[in-house]
């Protein structure tokens, strides 16, 4: 091993022996299984109220599903749909509409939507506690982007005691 070499491992030996005297276990919150359920619960059941089928996905914080309940009348797409709307919502911490808007033709966050897997469309929403984000509802068949906000809020309102 020469001086070059040997001064690298001494040196990431350093920051590793550094680094672990303050290493520490990290926590997190997560969307649970039983959260997820009651969330798509109420957004089916607000979108079922106003007439429509829709399909309904909920992610954890890092993007899996946690939960989906197609409606009996959505679309095949509508699954895929619903969770892009989630994903977006989650990747970037506010709904989908809202990301929607700052990413317009013209804006110089417009590069963002060549990302995989986000879709500028609204109808997700970002689970949160305070400014931590712990998962996503993306809502996808009602009659307008608009509406299917509305039933992802209407969700999120179910829980809305579990996330203070």
């Amino acid at each position: 091993m020469g001086f070059r070499s040997g001064a690298v491992a001494g040196l990431i030996s350093a920051v590793v022996v550094t680094g672990s005297a303050h290493a520490q276990v990290l926590t997190h919150k997560d969307v649970s299984a039983r959260m997820a359920l009651t969330i798509i619960e109420a957004a089916t059941a607000q979108c079922e109220k106003d007439g429509y089928s829709i399909t309904v996905a909920v992610l954890d914080r890092v993007g899996r599903f946690r939960a989906y309940l197609q409606g009996d009348r959505a679309s095949l797409a509508n699954i895929e749909l619903a969770r892009r709307k989630a994903y977006t919502a989650l990747t970037f911490r506010r709904s989908s509409m809202e990301w929607a808007q700052r990413t317009a033709e013209g804006s110089n966050l417009a590069g963002q939507r060549s990302l995989t897997d986000v879709i500028p469309l609204g109808g997700g929403i970002p689970i949160k506690i305070g400014e931590d984000t712990i998962g996503a509802i993306g809502v996808s068949g009602a009659p307008g982007q608009d509406k299917d906000e509305v039933c992802a809020q209407a969700g999120l309102a179910k829980v809305a005691d579990q996330l203070k």
